[in-house]
């Protein structure tokens, strides 16, 4: 018998590129997506509705959805509605740029991961870093069925391990080999300026990128950062 999923409804805050592509993909996977803009749904319902995908509020896709994907820029992660996301597994696709997030030293702290701020907004919630570092050309060119050659990798950054395992499964639905980079602090090694942001690799290849991070340029500013501030 197969095990039930785990996520059986997806919704994604976002409804640009990059949230359309992960929206295809869960479709196609066979999920049910709820898609929310910032602001009324209906001037992206018809698009949404043409990739078998639903347009809602931000309020009804959380309280629908069994996970949220995060696919918004990163500037506005404040805004997110914390109360209403707490308890809530939240995969955060989001990242630091500075040509639409402005320059922002909060958002470029070598000391914490965003991830990490994201999490401390949002209290209670339960947030796993994934499905952020692959552009979203590739991650729509690129599922393939598990054991397919040349299938590329997606990683994971989170704390809890039931949580990484359910968004690895998820990962694995979309077409991607999911690998684990560890703690939500370990998501810096996803970012950009890290070996892996913009990676189109396979899983091996994936894994060699995030073991090297701490010997590159970008990993030893980090590693001073941290020391220097006792993290």
């Amino acid at each position: 018998m197969d095990t039930p999923r785990a996520i059986q409804t997806l919704g994604i805050l976002g409804a640009g590129r990059y949230g359309t592509v992960l929206a295809r993909l869960a479709v196609s996977a066979g999920l049910r997506v709820l898609v929310a803009r910032s602001g009324d749904p209906a001037p992206i319902a018809q698009r949404v509705r043409a990739i078998g995908a639903t347009a809602g509020s931000t309020t009804a896709v959380i309280e629908g959805s069994d996970a949220v994907i995060l696919a918004l820029p990163l500037g506005n992660y404040r805004m997110l509605p914390a109360e209403a996301l707490r308890g809530k597994l939240v995969i955060d696709a989001m990242n630091y740029w500075w040509a639409s997030d402005g320059i922002r030293d909060d958002l470029n702290d070598p000391r914490n991961s965003t991830s990490e701020l994201v999490q401390a907004h949002l209290e209670g919630a339960r947030v796993v870093k994934a499905l952020s570092h692959m552009g979203y050309q590739d991650l729509e060119d690129e599922p393939r069925p598990r054991g397919a050659a040349g299938r590329k990798a997606i990683a994971i950054a989170g704390d809890d391990p039931d949580d990484v395992a359910i968004v690895a499964a998820l990962v694995d639905e979309l077409g991607f080999d999911p690998v684990h980079a560890g703690p939500l602090a370990a998501g810096i090694m996803l970012e950009p300026g890290a070996e892996a942001f913009g990676a189109d690799v396979d899983a091996a290849q994936l894994r060699t990128m995030l073991d090297g991070f701490w010997n590159s340029q970008r990993g030893i500013i980090v590693a001073r950062a941290r020391r220097s501030s006792g993290s």
